[in-house]
């Protein structure tokens, strides 16, 4: 086929180079040309003004026009001395439309499509159609479609255009009917198969999709059968056949897959050989298969990755370490030797930023662990994309190093990054259970004109809480890294609801604060603010032990000076979907001598995200809140008891109890809500009183018939287990995902009154969505340790959207 194109074109050359006299070129006319510049074809063409032309030199002309793919039809005339060349123009692509492809993504195949040189603007070769063709149907059946049609139709248009459509139809995947594995006998074949991409269909195949036939997916699985034994011993393990049968009908695949399993191996002795760099002692704490070892591939694996870590710590970037296994096969020992080839030592001459478009190059370069000027080290490389993705600027942070041209120890760092959106402004309505619709509206800027400030102004309604406010923190106050933040708002809360304890406040407050860095993962927080807060008690609606306690402090407008301490340890691995890594911190709050009531509370919380394998994540959470009085809170002992007569005088059967050390209401901790333990509403977990101060019964229900209101309380325990689950359809963990969840805990009246037995418990599924409206968090929760007086307050769905939470 390829000889008969080539005498064609040979023919098509020589009618198109007339036979001629060799002559000296004056002037050199092209006609012809609509769309391509005169300019660019006299780039191609090997002939200038004053050479002497021959039928040769018109013929390697000719050719060098053609190998261009401008032109689908080529001539050579001659006017006296001039040399006219008259071409015919290929056809441009005007546009370029494919349809039915859904296995493959358009902008994927658009991308491959302009690499094969078949994209809008350019120019058409029927030839590359014809090769487009071919490599998609090639790439269909890599997946198992050997249904699949590809139909290309070219429609003329004016001006020298043409239309490009792609039509492909796609068909279903051929399935897996049998996958036999033969010759294997030291392992069964739900062992040797556990972890296979491939399979036949059983009764998960529909979410799986592992019965659906891919060559890709048998290479890999054959690869992880190989390292299934070789992790165990077998070092002459070998793979001698693999076939693959179609039904007649390309539906159906039929896998034969035949093994040598081979024998056992021990290893026999373990080198390290080459310029080891660092002491021999050193290196071999980093090999983790020792002599009388089983033969474990694996093993040998992460020896020589971490090998090459170290040497990349201190300025080894390109270092190799091979190893090469000896198999003595009558011994069935293995002699291993690792060949450490740590290459030249390179510093960094330059950090270069790509993509930051809004974000200022300055804001990036501090976060950066390696430095210009600098051995390269590759664990200050990887701790510097930890702390780009956790800004929250980008969506994607790749680092990468090329060495200088011309150099053999120093390289350029390249950091490519994609930005997100860092601001929002916000107009919207939620809704959660709790707090009913919820109108909202703000501005906010995590990345304020690209300099890493912070700033927000806000503003909430609901029917229970409105709210505004303010706030601003610029992280990088010095260059050490000591961030300083203001915050100010204005509250009012009014709970005129017999099912949550009845009071109203009216809350100014402002504050500042410090972020001081102590290690790469380790920060303090020091701030100090001011509020006044006024508390209003409704006689015969809220409940009498609250009364009480603003009795005793004398003050319905209550003045807060708050000093604050916070510490926390942060080795997370992103900012909104963290994989692995984990979060511990513990801050107090103290209100200072000088404050209507003085009172301090402590809050610490662990977690921790660990991957487990095949997408799935674990995370565990646990927190512990206390809070507490210290002094006598504005009121003498003296004055207590003539507080307590006068209450007696009035009446008899009342008493007021000494609450003085208890954490005022308006500060205590609740429990329950899509936040916290799931299955109940917002804040309903905890002691509950009745507004006469009765105690409720059973069910929960006060003289009266009306349920008892939550109050809340000072000490408060919480445990979360969850399991993010990958799902197929949801592709970008950080835009959404899935879990599996267990919360336990509950909120008590003081430390003294915990009790293991009143802890609460759910279970059920959650959604996470970062939504355009805002995060998103839908969960259907089953309580599994409850009370019949709880009955009143379970929810199996919640739900809260907008950018209040």
């Amino acid at each position: 086929m390829k000889r008969i194109a080539a005498l064609i074109l040979l023919a098509s050359l020589s009618a198109n180079a007339f036979a001629f006299d060799p002559f000296v070129v004056s002037d050199i006319r092209i006609d012809g040309l609509s769309r391509i510049s005169a300019g660019t074809v006299f780039n191609y063409l090997p002939i200038n003004k004053g050479d002497q032309l021959t039928n040769e030199g018109a013929q390697r002309a000719i050719r060098a026009l053609y190998r261009t793919k401008f032109f689908s039809d080529v001539e050579f005339d001659r006017e006296g001395s001039i040399l006219v060349i008259k071409v015919v123009e290929r056809p441009s692509i005007a546009k370029l439309t494919l349809r039915g492809n859904k296995d493959i993504k358009t902008d994927d195949l658009k991308k491959g499509l302009k690499e094969i040189g078949l994209s809008e603007g350019e120019t058409f070769d029927r030839l590359a159609l014809d090769n487009v063709q071919q490599e998609l149907t090639r790439q269909y059946y890599n997946r198992g479609k050997y249904n699949v049609s590809v139909d290309p139709h070219v429609t003329q248009l004016d001006r020298n255009r043409v239309a490009v459509e792609i039509e492909v139809r796609e068909g279903k995947a051929a399935k897996i009917k049998e996958l036999n594995i033969l010759g294997n006998h030291a392992f069964t074949d739900k062992q040797i198969r556990d972890g296979f991409e491939s399979n036949t269909t059983n009764w998960m195949s529909w979410y799986s999709k592992d019965d659906q036939y891919s060559r890709e997916k048998l290479s890999g699985d054959l690869e992880k059968l190989q390292s299934y034994y070789m992790d165990r011993g077998y070092a002459d393990f070998g793979v001698d056949s693999t076939q693959v049968a179609i039904a007649p009908d390309k539906r159906a695949m039929y896998i034969d897959a035949s093994i040598k399993e081979g024998e056992v191996y021990k290893v026999a002795d373990v080198k390290l050989l080459g310029d080891l760099i660092l002491p021999e002692a050193t290196m071999r704490q980093l090999v983790f298969v020792k002599t009388g070892d089983t033969f474990n591939r694996g093993a040998i694996e992460a020896s020589s990755k971490a090998i090459k870590g170290l040497l990349a710590n201190i300025g080894y970037a390109y270092a190799k370490v091979t190893p090469i296994p000896k198999l003595d096969k009558e011994k069935r020992t293995v002699d291993l030797t690792m060949y450490v080839e740590p290459g030249q030592r390179v510093y960094v001459r330059r950090v270069v930023f790509q993509g930051n478009t809004r974000t200022e190059d300055n804001v990036l370069r501090r976060e950066m662990r390696q430095l210009e000027g600098s051995w390269y080290s590759q664990a200050a490389v990887d701790r510097s994309k930890v702390r780009l993705q956790r800004l929250g600027y980008f969506k994607k942070v790749d680092i990468d190093k090329k060495l200088v041209p011309g150099t053999q120890d120093q390289v350029d760092v390249s950091v490519k990054v994609e930005e997100q959106s860092a601001g929002s402004m916000q107009f919207g309505i939620g809704y959660s259970q709790y707090s009913g619709i919820i109108l909202n509206a703000s501005v906010s800027q995590n990345n304020l004109f690209g300099t890493g400030d912070s700033f927000s102004i806000s503003g909430e309604r609901s029917t229970y809480y409105s709210r505004i406010g303010l706030s601003y923190y610029n992280p990088y106050l010095t260059d050490s890294g000591i961030g300083i933040g203001y915050s100010a708002s204005y509250s009012k809360t009014d709970y005129g609801n017999t099912d949550f304890a009845n009071y109203a406040t009216s809350a100014k407050s402002f504050s500042s604060y410090l972020g001081i860095p102590i290690s790469e993962t380790d920060g303090l927080r020091v701030g100090l603010g001011i509020s006044s807060n006024k508390v209003n008690l409704f006689s015969g609606y809220s409940p009498q032990v609250l009364l009480d306690y603003q009795n005793e402090i004398g003050n319905k407008t209550i003045h807060t000076w708050t000093g604050t301490l916070g510490w926390n340890h942060d080795t997370r691995n992103g900012y909104w979907a963290p994989t692995r890594g984990g979060l511990i911190s513990a801050s107090t709050d103290v209100a200072l001598p000088g404050s209507t009531v003085q009172y301090w509370k402590l809050s610490t919380e662990i977690n921790h995200y660990w991957p487990i394998g095949k997408g799935f994540v674990l995370y565990l959470d646990g927190q512990v809140g206390y809070g507490k009085t210290y002094g006598h809170n504005g009121i003498s002992d003296d004055a207590f008891t003539a507080l307590k007569d006068a209450s007696l005088a009035q009446n008899p059967n009342h008493v007021i109890t000494d609450m003085r050390q208890d954490l005022p209401f308006w500060q205590n901790y609740y429990a329950g809500g899509v936040r916290d333990v799931r299955g109940y509403q917002d804040q309903t977990l905890g002691p509950r009183v009745c507004i006469d101060g009765s105690t409720p019964n059973a069910s929960g229900l006060c003289n009266g018939g009306y349920y008892a209101q939550p109050i809340g309380g000072s000490f408060k325990v919480l445990g979360t287990a969850q399991v993010f689950l990958p799902l197929p359809f949801l592709k970008d963990v950080n835009t959404a995902r899935v879990s599996w969840f267990m919360d336990v805990g509950n909120v008590y009246k003081d430390y003294s009154s915990f009790n293991a037995s009143d802890l609460r418990a759910s279970t059920g599924l959650s959604l996470q969505w970062q939504a355009p409206i805002g995060p998103l968090i839908i969960s259907f929760a089953v309580p599994l340790r409850t009370q019949a007086a709880d009955r009143h307050y379970e929810e199996r769905i919640q739900f809260t959207f907008g950018s209040q939470f």
